[in-house]
């Protein structure tokens, strides 16, 4: 007898006939291993590798130690108004979620908005991960490298219930600043269509439970048009688009870049983009995610700085502000902490 796939949670050791080649034979599986530098290591891959017996205690100990309000202190000495928090769509079951992840990211998140409170920090909350993943990465809570969110309506139906319950819980809250209804969908494979109906459906579930918290929409990463959810934003208040500008991921573009290029790329074509969409009467612009990072190998403490001066001129002209990746980090290129407490990045 060989091995069976009974349905998604369940392998048995039962088939009768013979292993075939073809997808629709119940003993055939196909596997798929993902290794290397963009190898998937994401929340679901930590805590399913860990266990139901491990993970609660790994994960509580680093929601509870690795952003503290200390942290929360020091973004507000340095300046900083806001802060955008990713979170995954299994935060609205919490403390139950299910399978593999564990219970805990609700409590962390309670915890932030007191630490902003008490720093005069406003609040975005970013649905980071969706249900069947709406990118594929390892940080959108994906479990094998698929993007299975636009093609299910259930989960679909399953972010707008989080966006839901966020609205719900910290509207009241003066803290919250804004709620983002999706991080980094990724086109093609989500259509512009899908993107712009959930988005609508997002804002007026916020609308629902604040008339006053931004509602932020994240443009696709990939090929598509930067000012393609103007059109959907006409009418309503209050609402953001945000783009994400890194001078990575893009061999053809960045990889033979000296740091005078990046530089100049970031003076030239960025900032034409980001004054276009400023310049359009449309909705807020928001540069959610840069990093003082590129591909070019060997720069000098003098390099970060100025290509670290050069984002900071040019994001700054977007009219909804912006946002680092990440505030700490292991690589200390993107962490904003480390940047600024070790002079690599210079906010004035």
């Amino acid at each position: 007898m060989y091995l069976q796939a009974q349905s998604e949670d369940q392998l048995t050791a039962d088939f009768q006939g013979e292993p075939g080649w073809d997808d629709g034979n119940a003993a055939t599986f196909e596997m798929t291993v993902v290794t290397g530098d963009y190898g998937i290591g994401g929340e679901y891959q930590l805590t399913n590798g860990l266990g139901p017996d491990k993970a609660p205690q790994v994960m509580n100990d680093h929601w509870n130690s690795f952003i503290t309000e200390s942290d929360f202190a020091f973004m507000s000495s340095n300046g900083i108004n806001a802060v955008r928090i990713p979170v995954g769509w299994w935060i609205a079951s919490d403390p139950n979620p299910p399978a593999p992840f564990v219970g805990g990211s609700l409590k962390a998140l309670d915890n932030a908005f007191t630490w902003a409170k008490n720093h005069n920090i406003g609040v975005i909350v970013d649905l980071h991960a969706a249900p069947g993943s709406q990118n594929g990465d390892a940080h959108s809570g994906t479990r094998d490298g698929y993007l299975e969110w636009p093609v299910s309506q259930d989960n679909i139906d399953k972010s707008i219930s989080v966006i839901d319950f966020l609205a719900g819980r910290y509207a009241s809250n003066s803290a919250l600043l804004g709620i983002e209804l999706l991080n980094e969908p990724r086109a093609p494979d989500v259509p512009v269509g899908t993107l712009q109906t959930y988005y609508k459906r997002g804002y007026d579930t916020v609308r629902k439970h604040s008339s006053s918290a931004y509602v932020i929409m994240c443009n696709r990463i990939g090929p598509a048009d930067a000012k393609e959810l103007f059109d959907i934003n006409n009418g309503l208040t209050s609402t953001v688009v945000d783009v994400h500008y890194y001078n990575l991921y893009d061999d053809s573009t960045f990889k033979s870049m000296s740091v005078q290029q990046n530089i100049d790329y970031i003076n030239n074509n960025r900032a034409t983009i980001l004054q276009s969409l400023t310049s359009a009467n449309g909705p807020l612009i928001y540069v959610g995610e840069w990093t003082d990072e590129f591909e070019y190998q060997g720069a000098s403490m003098s390099d970060y700085q100025r290509f670290g001066k050069a984002q900071l001129q040019v994001y700054g002209t977007a009219t909804f502000g912006w946002a680092y990746w990440s505030l700490k980090n292991a690589n200390n290129h993107w962490s904003f902490e480390w940047m600024v407490q070790n002079n690599y990045l210079q906010l004035k």
